[in-house]
């Protein structure tokens, strides 16, 4: 009995390695920076962001998709249509580099094994963790990088894709992160140099938010899936 239960787990452990489709490629476009500082405009990417994708295809309907990305976020008050933010002058520059994992769902049916055409929209959320700067404002009203410090966000995402030929998967898509802090600017610092609270501005109540607007393109590789259930 112990040898066919083991022949049975090696059968569909083969079975299963053999029968997973995915996706493997690049991210370019543009990122731009939501908050207490600058424009409020959602989509206006003002910086270049560039990254790797990769996709595990679990059924026809839903993929496990994981990513990173890597951008800076600027925002300057001069570029706010907001009066007093114009005569407040603040302006920021922040590195960020994130790795989000989550689920993609599509609204039709999506085989990577299908040779016909395809175009389907889809929508990707999960958990997002970024590396970023921890700003303060100085003395000379000036807002400056302190140290480097990881956060976390939920990443809200949609977008459209396309099959090109048989191998690769092009797609277009905007997405927002609402993350889990309220300094990207500085507008909310930490505490900082032996205890001293920097000055704080804006809205304490609101948290930032950043989006990246842009393209994938990814290659395809693995057998035929078989789409368990799972």
């Amino acid at each position: 009995m112990k040898y066919i239960t083991a022949l049975i787990i090696m059968v569909l452990l083969n079975n299963t390695l053999q029968a997973q489709t995915y996706e493997v490629g690049v991210m370019l476009g543009g990122a731009n920076y939501i908050g207490d500082v600058g424009s409020t405009t959602y989509i206006s990417p003002n910086e270049l962001a560039v990254g790797g994708i990769l996709k595990w295809n679990r059924s026809e309907r839903h993929s496990f998709r994981a990513s990173l990305l890597y951008t800076h976020l600027s925002a300057d008050d001069a570029d706010s249509d907001e009066s007093r933010r114009q005569e407040r002058g603040y302006s920021f520059d922040n590195s960020l580099l994130e790795g989000s994992l989550g689920l993609e769902f599509t609204f039709k049916e999506w085989s990577l094994h299908n040779f016909e055409p395809q175009f389907t929209p889809y929508l990707y959320s999960g958990i997002t963790g970024f590396l970023s700067n921890e700003m303060g404002l100085a003395g000379n009203d000036e807002i400056t990088k302190r140290k480097r410090k990881v956060d976390f966000a939920i990443p809200m995402v949609f977008g459209l894709k396309w099959s090109v030929a048989t191998k690769f998967v092009f797609a277009v898509e905007v997405g927002a992160r609402y993350t889990f802090t309220d300094n990207l600017d500085g507008s909310n610092p930490e505490e900082f140099d032996g205890g001293k609270n920097l000055p704080s501005f804006g809205n304490p109540n609101t948290n930032d938010w950043y989006m990246f607007t842009g393209i994938t393109l990814t290659y395809t590789f693995g057998r035929k899936p078989c789409y368990c259930n799972f």
